[in-house]
């Protein structure tokens, strides 16, 4: 029977995309990262969505990779080559999308699945999830652009405790060290991951994306040209429609109805 690995929802203007391997955990494969790569370019490119959600069908958010399929069909190195760098710009992907992105991590999350929710703006946790990078102890390598956007997170020792010793740390743990930003119990993630990305939808689309552009430099560059860059995107939504939206909707009293121009 094939496989359809993602499933895309959209509820106003916010898209969902469910990893959709649930009798395997989610466990990655090249047609998931293939299909997410597809979606995420359209909708980089669609003005109309305004927040994304990312989550997992069943009981897991996504176990990593598939050891099962990895042991039982070993790649040749053309087709490994394929994987990692397909992976590889799924998650640069994520972490540059226009849109702000929630994870909504419904349960176990583990080498990959953690890669998925480091990628995200935003992450939203199951209490009782399974939380691991097991990569090094399995002999292979955190990819996801794990060695930053971790460090970035919980900082330079945890990091490396974390990816060093591969080991269990708990949803409670996540939410202490900031690498996630909610925690809730297993039901109740996906409705709080929709309340905040329409939450989200809401807000202006540039100032947005501005923000996310220089969140996600921010650690490569100087207090001088930080200044240079926020005084650019002052400058970008000062010039906007969206601008002269807010003003007149808070001299109103209303919500303001921001077009993304």
């Amino acid at each position: 029977m094939t496989e359809t690995p993602l499933l895309v929802e959209t509820e106003g203007r916010v898209r969902t995309l469910r990893l959709n391997r649930p009798h395997r955990l989610n466990a990655v494969s090249l047609p998931m990262y293939q299909a997410l790569e597809t979606e995420l370019k359209e909708i980089a490119a669609d003005a109309d969505v305004r927040a994304v959600i990312l989550t997992g069908s069943g009981r897991a958010f996504c176990a990593g990779a598939d050891l099962k399929a990895h042991r039982d069909t070993p790649p040749t190195p053309e087709q490994r080559h394929e994987y990692i760098e397909t992976s590889q710009r799924v998650f640069r992907a994520l972490q540059t999308l226009p849109q702000p992105v929630v994870a909504a991590v419904n349960g176990h999350a583990i080498g990959a699945g953690l890669e998925f929710a480091l990628s995200c703006d935003f992450v939203v946790v199951a209490d009782d999830a399974k939380l691991r990078m097991p990569e090094v102890a399995l002999a292979t390598f955190v990819g996801g652009g794990t060695v930053y956007t971790l460090r970035r997170r919980v900082g330079h020792a945890r990091a490396a405790e974390l990816i060093l010793l591969g080991r269990y740390f708990s949803p409670e743990e996540a939410l202490e060290w900031g690498l996630a930003n909610q925690l809730q119990p297993a039901a109740e993630v996906l409705p709080a991951a929709q309340t905040l990305a329409a939450a989200l939808a809401k807000n202006a689309p540039i100032s947005m994306r501005l923000a996310k552009r220089l969140l996600d430099r921010a650690g490569t560059i100087d207090p001088d040209e930080a200044l240079r860059l926020e005084a650019e995107a002052l400058f970008a939504c000062g010039e906007s429609g969206d601008w002269k939206e807010g003003l007149t909707a808070f001299a109103e009293q209303r919500e303001p109805a921001y077009r993304g121009v």
